[in-house]
C-alpha cells in the first residue's frame, strides 16, 4: 500500500480501535487467476501480546469460501471516517493561492492467510457475537434466541465461517499533518462548519491529532 511517511499508522492499538469501530471490511483474496472480493463485517479478537485474528461468516453461495483450501494470502480493508478537503479551509490560501483539493482519509490492510470453518457451533457464537457488538445498548436488543430456533439453525446452513490470522497490519491516516498549523487549523474551522456527518467525523479526528502534539 502506498503510505506516505507523514500518513503512517503503525501503533497497533489505534489500528485495532479503527477496525473495530468500522466493522465492515473489503476481504480481497487471490485465486486462479482472478480477485474474489467480499463486503463483510468482520470482528477482531487477539491472542496474547501480537496475535491477532479475524472472523467473520459468508453466505455458502458466495464462492469466495470455495477457494480457501491451501489457506491462501488475503487483505481485509477497513475503511474510517472520510472527506473532502476545499483548498479553500487552507490559510496559506491567501498567502499564495498554491493550494489543490485532496481528500483525508483512514484505512487499515489487515495482510494474512484465511481459511475456511464449516463448524455450526463456531458459527452460532460468532452471530451471537456480532449480534451483541451491535444490540448491546439499544432500548429493546434483539437476541438471537428471539428467533424459532430451527429458522436460525437452517439460516447457520446457509453459511460457512472464516477466519484470517492477521500477520502485518498497514495503516493510513492522511489527515494533513504535513501542512502548517495554521492550515491544519483552517481545516479543522472548515470541517466543524460542514453539515455531513463524515466531514464531521474527520474534523474529530484531527482535533484529537491536534491534541496528541501538544
Amino acid at each position: 500500500m502506498y503510505a506516505p511517511g507523514p500518513f503512517q499508522e503503525t501503533r497497533r492499538d489505534v489500528m485495532l480501535e479503527a477496525m473495530r469501530n468500522a466493522q465492515l471490511a473489503t476481504l480481497v483474496t487471490p485465486a486462479d487467476g482472478e480477485l474474489h472480493i467480499t463486503h463483510v463485517p468482520m470482528t477482531a479478537a487477539t491472542d496474547g501480546d501480537d496475535g491477532l485474528r479475524l472472523e467473520a461468516h459468508l453466505a455458502r453461495a458466495n464462492p469466495h469460501h470455495r477457494v480457501l483450501a491451501a489457506r491462501p494470502p488475503s487483505v481485509a480493508i477497513f475503511h474510517g471516517p472520510q472527506a473532502y478537503v476545499s483548498p479553500g479551509w487552507y490559510a496559506s490560501k491567501a498567502e499564495h493561492g498554491k493550494v489543490v483539493p485532496t481528500w483525508n482519509y483512514i484505512v487499515v490492510h489487515a495482510h494474512g492467510r484465511l481459511e475456511a470453518i464449516d463448524d455450526q457451533a463456531w458459527l452460532e457464537d460468532q452471530v451471537r457475537r456480532v449480534t451483541a457488538r451491535n444490540e448491546d445498548g439499544r432500548p429493546t436488543p434483539w437476541s438471537v434466541d428471539d428467533s424459532p430456533r430451527a429458522y436460525f439453525e437452517g439460516m447457520l446452513r446457509g453459511i460457512v465461517g472464516i477466519r484470517l490470522q492477521v500477520d502485518r497490519l498497514e495503516g493510513i491516516w492522511k489527515m494533513q499533518q504535513h501542512r502548517s498549523d495554521a492550515d491544519r487549523a483552517g481545516l479543522i474551522a472548515g470541517y466543524a462548519a460542514e453539515t455531513d456527518p463524515a466531514a464531521r467525523a474527520v474534523g474529530d479526528v484531527m482535533t484529537a491529532l491536534e491534541r496528541s502534539r501538544r
